[in-house]
């Protein structure tokens, strides 16, 4: 009986490389695309999902899901498809680009174990591995259990040695692998619809989740060069030199994403290395080089901020109910201090100072949103949210249903996000348009709706400049979100517009947050309130901008725009500028009031749901910041 787990090949020093030595043709672009046209400057947001799970994830066919990633690419493109609980599913809008994410360890294992024969099994001779399969064929609720169980064992490196030996693996994991890559191929089309080569790398030590989704820029030419590479492994280091190695072997490109800070227990955004080392400059390097984007936001919760770090802020506790108290498998509590180690506002704080110390940022990222979607389906909408897992689709039981792998108590299904998506600011919608914004930083994430946020970054921006072509004013006299400005000794000047999801709620108000170093070599915080909707008749009191409102019919899970606005847009010094100061800007934008899918599926299956549900939430975008780094002379 051929081996049931995908893993890595072995090739020289961890290069996971599955045909070592073989060489590309440099003279081609290796996106698989040939020539469209493309605009002088990046021409709008392209919408998309980098982080989607299908049958090929060990956990995702365990819990359920029956779909591929043809049906998951279909439905990405705006087909319609029968979900793997029989509903039809399409979106609203069709996606840009998708990257499905499937996980490197166990590349279709638990579907291979699915459809082994029993006898095949026993002869292995494993109980654990046995039980498991006896489970996944009993029901939903014993697969989802089990596969609880596999993910706890391979956290605490416990998986039966049948599951753990990466090299009776690389047949499957090589065939999988190509033949996925293909049918990438098939649905790329450029100016239309880009589908993107990526997995997620599941680092997870004792539970934490230090995660990464790794992206691919090039088409199968390079990346049938490689396969994944393993979670399973010590530290992220060993994923960035496979990623160099990919890239020198093949004249690639590829990127990672860390996400879900929020459950790593603190270890996501060290102060020091993994393990408690000093940080170095080269550790540091080489992260900031690989890990230019962080996904900000998703279903298993937001994580921007969060009160314990940011009491004055009053936006800061968006998503993080039922996500801030344990980790991943909810093995270890989180204790208030490694919640600095968990948030993305921390971490753009600590990358400040750990630059102070040794010259280097390794935390200088940008920021998007993707679903996590365990089901083939990728939609961040709440009026069609089909869940975490396929458990977690649409019924009258989901929301107030204990959602801990089937194993464990404390975390429901109504705490889960219907979200999120990535933006990226791109010339057009190619492989090499939608990466290299992502390696620049030029991209936002947004909670699900569909705003459209522009931010630029300079010294001598004016209100005047929106009477002219603002947006090649923002690139030739200034820079776009991800990018650095070199401080001139002037406050800096911000063009700030945001737009309305043409289908969707109005907006609140338009925030800067701004993080710096400062005179004593803290790091320090505020958010400021820029521009909002009604100013006239919402005037500040006691320092603060009063609430919007609320117009959501909690009976009928609808509301109206008849407060907020469609459009805000602002001109926006620092008023706290102090010159020399190393700092961040990122810019926060709030909807007003909107249902939750929770509040959604309450009407639609006139369902009673526990008193502390949150049926309605103010949805947002959170754009790459801008840094101010000291001239020259101070740095």
């Amino acid at each position: 009986m051929r081996s049931i787990w995908a893993g890595m090949l072995t090739c020289g020093a961890a290069l996971a490389l599955a045909a070592c030595g073989d060489t590309v043709d440099e003279s081609q672009s290796g996106t698989g695309e040939g020539t469209i046209e493309l605009a002088e400057f990046p021409d709008r947001p392209y919408w998309g999902d980098t982080h989607l799970h299908t049958d090929n994830s060990v956990d995702a066919f365990g819990f359920g899901v029956r779909l591929g990633p043809e049906d998951a690419l279909k439905f990405a493109r705006g087909d319609e498809v029968t979900a793997t609980t029989g509903m039809s599913a399409k979106l609203a809008r069709p996606l840009d680009f998708l990257v499905i994410a499937d996980h490197s360890d166990g590349l279709g294992a638990t579907r291979r174990l699915y459809d082994a024969p029993r006898l095949g099994v026993v002869a292995m001779g494993d109980e654990t591995l046995l039980r498991w399969y006896d489970m996944m064929h009993e029901g939903p609720q014993q697969s989802q259990q089990a596969i609880g169980e596999l993910i706890t064992a391979a956290a605490n490196g416990e998986l039966p040695e049948a599951l753990a030996d990466p090299e009776q693996q690389k047949e499957a994991t090589t065939e999988i692998w190509g033949a996925h890559l293909d049918t990438l191929d098939r649905y790329n089309v450029p100016g239309e619809f880009t589908a993107l080569a990526g997995f997620e790398y599941t680092l997870m030590p004792g539970g934490n989740n230090l995660h990464r989704v790794v992206m691919f820029r090039d088409g199968s030419d390079r990346t049938k060069q490689v396969v994944p590479y393993p979670g399973l492994t010590t530290d992220a280091e060993g994923l960035w030199d496979y990623m160099a190695a990919y890239e020198e072997a093949t004249g690639g490109k590829a990127l990672a994403i860390p996400h879900n800070s929020n459950l790593s227990n603190g270890l996501m955004f060290e102060l020091t290395k993994p393990g408690g080392g000093p940080m170095t400059v080269e550790y540091a390097r080489k992260r900031a080089k690989y890990e230019p984007v962080v996904e900000v936001t998703q279903i298993k919760g937001d994580s921007e901020a969060h009160p314990f770090m940011s009491p004055n802020d009053e936006f800061a506790s968006f998503g993080n109910t039922g996500w801030d108290f344990g980790n991943l498998p909810l093995t270890a509590q989180t204790t208030p201090e490694m919640q600095r180690g968990n948030y993305v506002r921390e971490a753009l704080k600590r990358g400040l100072t750990i630059e102070e110390q040794i010259g280097v940022n390794p935390y200088a990222f940008g920021m998007i949103g993707s679903t996590d979607s365990h089901t083939s389906l990728a939609t961040g909408d709440e009026d069609n949210f089909f869940g975490k897992h396929t458990g977690n689709e649409p019924s009258a039981t989901r929301a107030p249903a204990a959602q801990n792998l089937g194993t464990r108590i404390g975390r429901f299904g109504w705490h889960y996000l219907a979200g999120g998506y990535a933006a990226a600011w791109a010339r057009g919608n190619t492989r090499a348009e939608i990466f290299d914004a992502f390696a620049r930083r030029e991209v936002y994430a947004t909670t699900g709706p569909r705003m459209t946020l522009r931010v630029f970054g300079g010294f001598d921006f004016t209100a005047e400049d929106w009477d002219g072509d603002w947006v090649r004013a923002g690139y030739t006299r200034g820079v776009p979100m991800g990018g650095e400005l070199r401080d001139e000794g002037s406050a800096p000047s911000f063009m700030i517009s945001a737009l309305k999801d043409p289908d969707g709620a109005n907006l609140d108000r338009v925030q800067v947050v701004k993080g710096w170093i400062d005179a004593n070599g803290e790091a320090q915080e505020r958010v400021y309130d820029v521009i909002w909707s009604d100013m006239e008749s919402r005037a500040r009191a006691g320092g603060k901008v009063p609430a919007v409102g609320d117009t959501v019919d909690r009976d009928a899970a609808t509301y109206t725009n008849d407060i907020g606005t469609a459009e805000l847009r602002a001109t926006w010094s620092d008023p706290d500028y102090v010159a020399g100061q190393r700092a961040f800007y990122y810019v926060r934008v709030i909807e007003i009031p909107t249902p939750r899918w929770v509040l959604f599926d309450k009407v639609r299956f006139g369902i009673e749901l526990p008193a502390d549900t949150e049926l309605v939430s103010q949805e947002r975008a959170y754009s790459s910041p801008i840094w101010l780094q000291p001239s020259a002379g101070d740095s």
